[in-house]
């Protein structure tokens, strides 16, 4: 089961770094939501409209996952984990992460995931460079 959830996580982020609408779609609940940094809620609809566009590997030209944990309830999942990125905007880098818990539901055999929150995290509560479980260059994957 954690195994499956792990692939389920590392799918979600190939398909933002590639911008993978149909294969994102395939993993949202029909009642997805996600609920920004900033604390605003985007419906399914909204949400993959932007995924569409939401990498650009000119403008992010590092970007890992972190810290994974998984803990499962019954039919209930909590995936956690945090994104670093590193920006580029008018030559200038900035480095930020967010720690992200997507919840997914065990529904008619198959794991889809229904919420996906995003918190910002403070450079003091960086979870270290040992964690992480994938990282991408200009948007291809590291060994």
């Amino acid at each position: 089961m954690t195994a499956e959830l792990r692939a389920l996580n590392a799918r979600f982020i190939n398909n933002f770094i590639t911008n993978n609408v149909p294969s994102h779609d395939a993993i949202l609940h029909k009642d997805f939501i996600c609920i920004t940094p900033m604390g605003a809620r985007v419906g399914r609809a909204d949400y993959l409209k932007a995924w569409a566009t939401g990498f650009d590997a000119e403008r992010i030209p590092y970007y890992d996952y972190r810290d994974e944990v998984i803990d499962v309830f019954g039919s209930t999942a909590l995936l956690r984990s945090t994104n670093k990125r590193v920006g580029m905007k008018d030559g200038v880098e900035t480095v930020t992460m967010t720690m992200y818990t997507d919840v997914y539901v065990h529904e008619n055999g198959a794991w889809k995931c229904i919420q996906a929150q995003i918190t910002p995290v403070a450079p003091a509560n960086y979870p270290p460079d040992e964690t992480i479980v994938k990282k991408y260059v200009k948007g291809k994957a590291q060994p």
